[in-house]
């Protein structure tokens, strides 16, 4: 991808996606959160976004997504040519094996649609990650994550060696082709682990802002080709909230700057309305600790405010996909804001 596009123009190759961790508002109930996720869901496959990935997270009151392989299964039903798939399984509270049944199963209900994205992160506090697993020694588990996400790739794609016992297990469905693995991170630990594995890579920029750019060049420079991939494959993931004006977008934005401070905190209370996040933010410093990156996590604006931002972090990241997470108390303004930011960057509608 060129660096950043020349003023009022649109780079046509910038693809858009969509992450989604079901956000619950305040006064609304997690089911209705999830059925908000279909809702965007629907509308992300007709404006022309390229992937929708749906997080895991467990615990808590903010977010309604603790298990991304049974709404991925539902999305599939309600979508017709949009990509679905996880931002991620969090891979070390599983069996690879189960994971690679799960999303072979998804992959035999819709072809070629499904992405399968891995993550290290527990996805909550440590005493959930405790509750989840199997078995619960007094000793640390140990980190074994590399040698779960070789054995899950060797089940996806029959690797295994003829003497290993696991070369005899064919992982059913056992259809054509297989979800694509998608190795997700936001540290340099992950970027080394996608380019050594030659994987395709997807950075959380909305979670650690610092480290977005040493990791996405890291990742480009140590990749190494594999029957996965040929050439590196990037992808960052980043907050945005897209209004009418600029004032609409900052005033919006302002339940998404609350619900992080909160979290940061463990405050774990659903999405705030606009009017008290700015209650609560008037009373605080507006310093906020880990948000001193060369770009902010969330990028504020009106459409043509936000395509000159997001079109700035592509074009120095040299990446040809964005994706978007949006956190609105009110699910139309998400919707809205979605719509916009197809708008400006002229996808295309079905």
């Amino acid at each position: 991808m060129p660096q950043t596009a020349a003023a009022g123009s649109i780079d046509r190759t910038m693809r858009l996606s969509v992450l989604d961790q079901s956000p619950v508002s305040s006064g609304s109930t997690p089911a209705e959160a999830l059925r908000h996720t279909i809702e965007l869901a629907r509308l992300a496959d007709r404006l022309g976004y390229e992937r929708y990935w749906i997080a895991e997270h467990h615990a808590t009151q903010t977010l309604a997504s603790p298990a991304p392989e049974i709404l991925i299964a539902r999305l599939g039903a309600e979508t017709e040519r949009i990509r679905i798939g996880s931002g991620g399984v969090m891979l070390p509270h599983y069996s690879p094996l189960k994971v690679a049944e799960q999303f072979r199963m998804l992959h035999a209900l819709y072809p070629d649609r499904v992405d399968l994205g891995i993550g290290r992160a527990p996805g909550g506090s440590p005493l959930e990650a405790f509750a989840l697993r199997r078995e619960r020694l007094e000793t640390p588990m140990p980190d074994d994550f590399p040698d779960q996400l070789i054995e899950l790739m060797g089940f996806l794609h029959h690797e295994f060696a003829a003497r290993h016992p696991f070369s005899r297990i064919r992982v059913s469905p056992d259809t054509p082709g297989c979800p694509v693995v998608w190795l997700l991170g936001s540290s340099l630990w992950s970027a080394s682990a996608a380019a050594q594995l030659g994987l395709p890579y997807a950075f959380a920029h909305f979670i650690a802002p610092e480290p977005t750019r040493a990791a996405i060049e890291h990742y480009r420079a140590q990749f190494q080709p594999s029957r996965y991939l040929s050439e590196p494959r990037a992808i960052v993931a980043l907050g945005a909230v897209c209004a009418e004006t600029d004032e609409e977008a900052d005033r919006l934005s302002a339940s998404v700057r609350l619900m992080g401070r909160r979290l940061r905190q463990g405050d774990l209370r659903p999405v705030p309305t606009v009017e008290e996040a700015l209650r609560e933010l008037a009373t605080q410093s507006p310093f906020v600790p880990g948000d001193s990156g060369e770009w902010p996590r969330h990028v504020v604006g009106s459409p043509g405010t936000l395509r000159g931002r997001l079109e700035e972090i592509a074009g120095a990241l040299r990446v040809e996909e964005l994706m978007i997470v949006t956190i609105v108390h009110d699910p139309g303004a998400r919707l809205r804001s979605y719509e916009l930011l197809a708008r400006a960057f002229g996808l295309q509608q079905c």
